[in-house]
């Protein structure tokens, strides 16, 4: 054999092993229906075969079962691994599309009462309080009602007394927490601070408390009049 068709011959050579390599098979699960499953049997007994597949696995009786070409060991590993990627960008994918989701511009219905912008929100995942949209409070501000809600202690040495001036211009003692979780609709934050007012100064805000700044800093947040909608989009 001459030289040049010597390199003819490995170069055919390297072709065929590269595309074994990329090209692995599956094993093929042939029904007695007419259908075909390509997966990896996973375990088989007497009565029964269980294929694994990308997303999970099917078991088939041997009664459905026509018959079974199987792949060879490497072939199977490198489908597994295929799978094993698959997955990874999936997950990727998937995490992805939920940082755009939380990102997203999102409208919150609000209720005006008395020049008041009233907003629904979820406490530590548990409980609902309505709260005034208040820009001027630097913090959350709610009621001791609420706070018993919760199951907060304001006298434990973890609620850190704090001292609060008020609309009115008085200054009042009261007892900041962190909240785990503060929800308005789908837009939430985690470790968010809170001050609760003592039993007999609650009665001087309305409705549950404030909603203040330590919530709103963490959004672009624009009150949409016309509407009654609050737009919130995440920082």
């Amino acid at each position: 054999m001459n030289p040049f068709n010597k390199i003819i011959l490995l170069a055919l050579l390297f072709l065929n092993l590269f595309g074994l390599k990329n090209q692995a098979g599956a094993d093929m699960l042939y029904l007695k229906n007419g259908r075909s499953i390509e997966g990896l049997v996973k375990k088989e007994d007497a009565d029964n075969v269980d294929l694994e597949i990308s997303f999970g696995s099917m078991k088939f009786s041997r009664k459905q079962i026509d018959h079974i070409d199987r792949s060879s060991p490497g072939e199977a590993e490198l489908i597994r691994q295929q799978w094993a990627d698959e997955k990874v960008k999936a997950q990727e994918r998937a995490k992805e599309a939920e940082l755009l989701r939380e990102y997203e511009p999102k409208q919150v219905n609000v209720d005006k009462q008395s020049g008041h912008v009233m907003v629904t929100t979820t406490l530590n995942k548990k409980v609902k309080a309505n709260l005034i949209l208040d820009t001027g409070a630097s913090l959350i501000l709610l009621s001791n009602k609420i706070a018993g809600n919760l199951g907060i202690n304001t006298n434990a040495n973890s609620a850190t007394p704090v001292e609060l001036i008020v609309a009115d211009g008085r200054r009042i003692k009261a007892r900041m927490v962190i909240l785990d979780t503060v929800s308005v609709q789908d837009s939430e934050v985690k470790n968010i601070e809170a001050a609760i007012l003592p039993e007999k100064e609650s009665a001087s805000i309305p409705e549950d408390g404030l909603l203040g700044m330590s919530f709103l800093k963490k959004f672009n947040f624009k009150i949409d009049q016309k509407n009654d909608k609050l737009i919130l989009e995440k920082l």
